[in-house]
C-alpha cells in the first residue's frame, strides 16, 4: 500500500504542533470524547430519542468546529509555506481533502 502524505510540508507523515495548539485540540477533542459518552449512556438508559438527536447534534457540531480549526491551521501555515515555495502539488492535496470533508 503506497504511503499518504499527510502533511507535504511538515515532513510528509506529521507535523510538530507547539504545546499551546496541541492543548487546545486536545481539549476539544475530550469535550467531545464526553459527548459521545453521554450519547453512549442516555442510550444505555433509554433515553427519549428527541434527546439523544439533540445531543448527537451537538456532537457532530463540535467535531465539525474541531475539522475547521484544524484545516485553517493547516491552510494557514503547511499550505501556505508549501505555496510559496513553489510546492504547487500541495493545492490538488487540498483539494482533495476538502473533497473528502464535504462528502
Amino acid at each position: 500500500m503506497a504511503e499518504e502524505k499527510l502533511c507535504p510540508h511538515c515532513l510528509h507523515d506529521h507535523k510538530d504542533r507547539s504545546d499551546a495548539e496541541k492543548k487546545k485540540l486536545m481539549n476539544r477533542l475530550s469535550r467531545i470524547e464526553g459527548q459521545v459518552r453521554g450519547l453512549k449512556g442516555m442510550v444505555e438508559n433509554d433515553a427519549y430519542c428527541p434527546e439523544i438527536l439533540t445531543q448527537a447534534a451537538a456532537a457532530n457540531a463540535a467535531l465539525n468546529a474541531f475539522s475547521r480549526e484544524l484545516l485553517e491551521a493547516h491552510i494557514r501555515g503547511c499550505v501556505t509555506e508549501d505555496i510559496k515555495e513553489g510546492n504547487d502539488e500541495t493545492i490538488e492535496e487540498l483539494v482533495k481533502l476538502l473533497q473528502k470533508m464535504m462528502k
